[in-house]
């Protein structure tokens, strides 16, 4: 009874619990964006720690069953890297001339897509010119506005810049990527050596096993389907008579590994190629549409049948975190959006105080 006397009324606690919590809205606010300003900040920074982290999810099983083998982890490791870089080289040779020829081409190709493009869109110029002619009208006096023009960079400038970066990048990617897989477990064992509590230690061990499981399973069914979409694109255009189309099967490959806007890509690049390609419109409009039947299948049907529910995340989710990560990192950002995702995924799903996160990315 004491208690009940000497407890304050519940409309004094209010105040104090909504002053609480808004602090802690603030504070959290404030703690995600400074977590999001870093990110974009040192980027060049942690984009290649990301893939490297990413591809020894993937490759981390292929090294222990070498080492169920008898290999060690140093020269499996050596063995993977190398073959991985050998593949990677050998498709930049056999695409390196075709993406040349095209680079070189592109000055007069803009001017043939630009013609091109105005044949098509005839029928609109009068409202063009009509629309030209109120606008002059309505403008006082006629006059116009100064206009600044920025000098950018020269196309040497251009290509020599973006190689070494490049060049830099991936070399810091295959090291370090070596070194993860050479290492094994250590930096999960000091992890887990570091943490005080035996039920931290046994849950940072199941986040880091189901991590490297769903992303390890994701990234090589993706790889699968992706190369077999570049397969098929390849020889259907080729079919359809596209020149170089290996060129166009690669990208295609390579662009699907981004969500939704990868697809839009490939469309747009074969639309513009075989319009200053054929001279017929509807020869033009035929190998994008082609593409489009092939990735509506893979699309709706293989990726759905191959990935099932290994992907736990739905597709609002999905497309926000593939923005946020666009604006982040740029392509590469793109291209790694949903493994990061699926681990953000599977760290809310662990901690208890970010389950409500986690409640949000699932399907």
């Amino acid at each position: 009874m004491t208690d009940l006397i000497d407890a304050p009324p519940t409309e004094e606690l209010a105040p104090v619990r909504l002053r609480l919590s808004a602090r802690t809205v603030a504070t959290v606010g404030l703690f995600v964006l400074a977590i999001l300003f870093t990110l974009r900040f040192a980027r060049g920074f942690l984009v290649p720690i990301a893939v490297s982290l990413l591809l020894d999810f993937l490759l981390s099983p292929v090294i222990r069953w070498f080492k169920r083998i008898g290999i060690t982890e140093s020269i499996s490791a050596a063995f993977v890297v190398f073959g991985l870089v050998a593949v990677v080289t050998t498709g930049i040779f056999f695409l390196a001339n075709p993406a040349a020829d095209w680079i070189d081409r592109a000055p007069r190709s803009m001017e043939v897509a630009r013609t091109k493009i105005k044949k098509l869109t005839k029928p609109l110029e009068k409202i063009q010119q009509t629309a030209k002619a109120v606008e002059e009208v309505t403008t006082p006096g006629g006059a116009k506005s100064a206009e600044v023009k920025i000098a950018a960079p020269s196309m040497t400038q251009r290509i020599f810049g973006g190689t070494a970066a490049a060049a830099g990048t991936a070399m810091t990617i295959i090291f370090l990527t070596y070194f993860l897989l050479a290492v094994g477990d250590l930096f999960m064992q000091k992890l887990v050596g570091i943490l005080p509590v035996f039920g931290d230690k046994k849950k940072a061990v199941g986040i880091s096993r189901e991590i490297e499981l769903h992303i390890s399973r994701y990234l090589s069914t993706v790889a699968v389907i992706n190369i077999g979409l570049g397969l098929v694109t390849w020889g259907a255009l080729a079919m359809a008579g596209m020149p170089n189309a290996a060129l166009w099967g690669a990208l295609a490959g390579l662009t699907n590994f981004i969500p939704y806007i990868g697809s839009v890509v490939t469309t747009g690049a074969i639309f513009f190629a075989a319009l200053i390609t054929f001279d017929a419109p509807g020869k033009a409009l035929l190998m994008p549409g082609i593409f489009l039947v092939i990735n509506m299948i893979e699309s709706n049907l293989v990726t759905p049948i191959m990935l099932g529910r290994r992907l736990p995340l739905n597709s609002v989710a999905l497309f926000v975190g593939l923005l946020l990560w666009w604006y982040l990192w740029g392509i590469p950002g793109a291209i790694l959006a949903v493994p990061m995702m699926v681990a953000l995924k599977i760290v809310c799903d662990h901690v208890e105080r970010l389950a409500p996160v986690g409640a949000f990315l699932g399907p």
